[in-house]
């Protein structure tokens, strides 16, 4: 028995802030600037009580509803998301309890952000292949518009709120998952963090105190800072050498693969990464423009959305490729299940 995606569903939030809300909030951001850069026209964000616990929630009934299978069903709850409900208990544990899920069923965990999804496969192929789980759910979910300081127009024109549930089983068909390749170097940590609030820096009256960046953002450190031009240097640097190992170890070239998914962090950064790596825009995908950056739920959401629309076909073979916060890389490549659930 192999591991293979069976079903995605997304959820993303009610509540909708456009870059034309934005534009008249802020007349001096010149949003309809740094849409037409960021590609992103709108982005969801969750009310002020709802968690990420809540987003996947409401993804994975989203699955349960498509009938491709039922909570009795789940064996191991893959939680990933660096917005969890509590310091403790692991989110992933509420979760089995909404969702009905049996109390026989692992749940785990994981905190990654745009990397996460690519991690969460592989622990689900584990799961499945060395352990013998049927059917392992992974949910993704993060709500960063939480952490975002309202006058920080770095960050806030560009992430949205959103979450997965995907469903990886065991199955007999063709479908293929693997091999994978991994990164970190956790000497970039500091260029995309949120200082204060765990334990190293816990939060007090100090950590509540607003300054102003040279560009005018305005922000605390429990707020999240993103150095831009860090960020952007280190994905330049380090998916190309990412994708030369995924090709090495898969044992494919760039033109066997049928479609490029990459983490969707912004209109201009996926753009140089597809022209550096030459690959041709029919084959890469991109879907940003309605929910933004959606951290560990951007790879699940964009495939689930090529799967609606055509352009991801049964038995294509998938290149997904995620890269950033910690810093951390990860790539695999799927061999499309023809079974996919189409709902």
């Amino acid at each position: 028995m192999k591991a293979a995606i069976q079903a995605i569903e997304f959820y993303l939030p009610e509540s909708i802030e456009t870059a034309e809300q934005l534009a008249a909030q802020f007349p001096d951001w010149q949003v309809a600037k740094i849409a037409a850069s960021t590609g992103v026209a709108q982005r969801h964000i969750a009310a002020p009580d709802q968690c990420a616990s809540d987003l996947a929630v409401e993804a994975a009934k989203k699955l349960f509803a498509s009938g491709v299978c039922t909570p009795e069903q789940i064996d191991f709850i893959l939680f990933c998301t660096e917005t969890a409900d509590y310091l403790l208990p692991p989110t992933a544990c509420l979760l089995q309890h909404r969702l009905g899920i049996p109390t026989t069923a692992g749940a785990l965990d994981f905190n990654l952000g745009s990397s996460g999804f690519v991690y969460g496969l592989a622990l689900a192929q584990g799961l499945i292949e060395l352990q013998g789980r049927r059917n392992v759910l992974l949910l993704t979910a993060d709500t960063y518009s939480k952490l975002i300081h309202p006058a920080d127009k770095s960050v806030r024109t560009i992430f949205g709120d959103g979450a997965a549930a995907t469903l990886i089983s065991a199955t007999e068909t063709d479908a293929q998952m693997g091999p994978f390749v991994f990164g970190t170097d956790g000497r970039g940590a500091h260029n995309l963090m949120v200082p204060a609030g765990g334990m190293r820096t816990p939060l007090n009256a100090t950590t509540a105190i607003e300054s102003t960046d040279g560009s005018g953002n305005i922000r605390t450190p429990a707020n999240l800072f993103m150095d831009g031009g860090e960020i952007f240097a280190f994905t330049l640097g380090a998916v190309p050498k990412m994708l030369k190992q995924i090709y090495e170890a898969s044992g494919k070239s760039k033109d066997d693969i049928d479609l490029f998914v990459f983490h969707q962090p912004n209109q201009s950064m996926l753009e140089t990464l597809r022209k550096q790596a030459r690959i041709a825009p029919e084959r890469f995908y991109i879907y940003l423009r309605d929910c933004g950056n959606t951290v560990s739920a951007t790879i699940p959401i964009a495939l689930k959305a090529a799967q609606l629309d055509g352009t991801l076909k049964p038995g294509a073979q998938v290149l997904l490729a995620g890269f950033g916060v910690g810093y951390s890389w990860a790539a695999t490549v799927l061999r499309w299940n023809t079974n996919f659930m189409t709902h």
